[in-house]
């Protein structure tokens, strides 16, 4: 017994040998990780956010982690970030290959795709195609209040009832997404709109959390009836939706007469027919799930975010209205113009992007070559996780980084201003396609709103929560509006 029980620790030991992590040489420092599961098992997996920044206390700006065994950086703080991100672009815009959403998309499309000319080319022709589709423009302007309308049309017949905003905002940002991808709208109650925009949602609450960690740990799980592969059913469902619809266009587009986006690769497709090129079905397939994910959360996010924060700040939202007033008048609509008068407004917008935090992690980069930061050795193939929620409540940067406050963006003049540290979409190459596209839409949807309407917090839901849900993108707990009718007469 006593021989079996000695062989048994020996094994025992010299497996956590063969398990063990070894620290990489200068690589930077971190907490001891555990065989098999790295740090994993140190963090909050429900929001690790508070225990990062207890590991930068402790270990600096700059300090590793392994994900299973996989070795990761965290960068914290909007100087290391930008010094990472903008400085040294090309040697940190990898994309890891190890992550859940790596193994979903196959490392296609934008979002996931490492560096390289197959990334750069989709990159550019995104960018392309949404500035000719309008992105910063008149046509994408009305585009929004065309979806405004229905947003506006919905509330006004909710006048005096209590309502949940979630979907509503979730359904606008969709389908103004949709009208460029798709060249359409959708109605809110369309069964197959529906299902692709939770299939996106459900997927979404899979790919960051306690699952993408086992995911990490053992991508074999993939194969047992658990939420990883239920997370692959999800992404074959919306590839599939794309596909459909992608061999629709190709049976009715009309050639040089483009209708949206999926016309536009199209022809890109029939450009390069004659080469061995990266633009194909498959490709698309992966790209409009990007561009769906990126922008429909952070913006839909975002509003409910601010609804929550003027419904308790009463004194915000009537000053937001006295602005909009006063710079509108009788005007029929806002324009995007009109923000450049509106600074109050443009204020409350960013510090609802601030505190709501939407991004905290953003998207992981990889290290593309073998490089310095700030006197460490990372070898190519590091997992970098830039930690924007240090950024945007640094408190050497924030007069107020701790509490919702519009002064954090305002200066003594009370004039708009924008500190360094704000960074919600991220920074360089692998920044968000889509924030020209989200400053827009925020922009438009809330004064609309604040215009015509009073959110109200109902006197029957308690004390408001402002605890979030950490995710891919992070969100306010569910809650519940009352909507009252604030209409000025419009003659202009």
């Amino acid at each position: 017994m006593f021989i079996e029980l000695f062989l048994l620790c020996i094994g025992a030991f010299l497996l956590f040998f063969q398990l063990r992590i070894r620290r990489l040489k200068n690589f930077p420092p971190g907490p001891t990780p555990y065989p098999l599961f790295g740090n994993l098992l140190q963090l909050d997996s429900r929001n690790p956010l508070k225990d990062l920044d207890k590991f930068a206390q402790q270990y600096g700006s700059v300090y590793s982690l392994y994900i299973g065994r996989h070795p990761a950086v965290v960068l914290t703080g909007h100087k290391v970030i930008k010094e990472a991100l903008v400085t040294q672009a090309v040697a940190f815009a990898g994309r890891p290959s190890t992550m859940l959403i790596s193994h979903l998309t196959q490392n296609k499309g934008v979002l996931m795709s490492d560096f390289g000319n197959g990334w750069k080319e989709h990159r550019r022709f995104t960018l392309t195609t949404l500035r000719n589709f309008g992105l910063g423009k008149k046509s994408m302007e009305h585009r929004i209040l065309d979806e405004v309308k229905f947003i506006s049309s919905l509330l006004e017949e909710s006048a005096g009832k209590v309502i949940d905003p979630q979907y509503l905002f979730h359904n606008a940002a969709s389908n103004i997404m949709a009208t460029i991808i798709f060249g359409s709208r959708f109605s809110y109650q369309d069964e197959i709109f529906q299902k692709l925009v939770t299939s996106i949602e459900n997927l979404a609450k899979i790919i960051i959390g306690p699952w993408e960690m086992l995911f990490e740990i053992a991508p074999a799980l993939r194969i047992f009836p658990l939420p990883i592969r239920k997370g692959f059913q999800y992404f074959e469902q919306i590839k599939e939706h794309n596909l459909k619809v992608i061999g629709e266009h190709k049976m009715s587009r009309v050639a040089g007469k483009p209708r949206d986006l999926i016309d536009v690769y199209l022809e890109e497709m029939e450009k390069r027919e004659d080469q061995c090129t990266i633009f194909n079905d498959s490709q698309m397939a992966t790209l409009l799930f990007d561009l769906f994910l990126g922008g429909t959360d952070t913006t839909s996010n975002t509003l409910r975010t601010l609804t929550l924060y003027l419904m308790t700040y009463t004194y915000i939202q009537e000053r937001c209205q006295q602005e909009i007033d006063e710079v509108l008048g009788a005007c029929e609509h806002v324009t995007y113009e009109d923000r450049n008068a509106m600074p109050y407004i443009q204020a409350v917008i960013h510090e609802a992007q601030r505190v709501g935090d939407l991004a905290p992690l953003s998207m992981f980069h990889s290290t593309t070559t073998n490089t310095q930061l700030h006197g460490y050795s990372i070898p190519k193939g590091t997992i970098i996780i830039p930690n924007l929620s240090s950024a945007l409540r640094d408190k050497s940067q924030w007069k107020f980084p701790d509490e919702f406050n519009p002064e954090n963006f305002l200066n003594e003049k009370g004039e708009f201003v924008k500190p360094d540290a704000f960074m919600p979409f991220s920074v360089g190459s692998r920044a968000c396609l889509g924030e020209s596209l989200a400053r827009m839409e925020l922009f438009l949807i809330l004064v609309t709103i604040l215009r015509e309407f009073r959110l109200i917090w109902p006197e029957d839901a308690g004390v408001p929560d402002f605890n979030y849900i950490y995710g891919l993108t992070q969100s306010v707990k569910p809650y519940r509006l009352r909507v009252e009718l604030r209409r000025p007469e419009k003659t202009c």
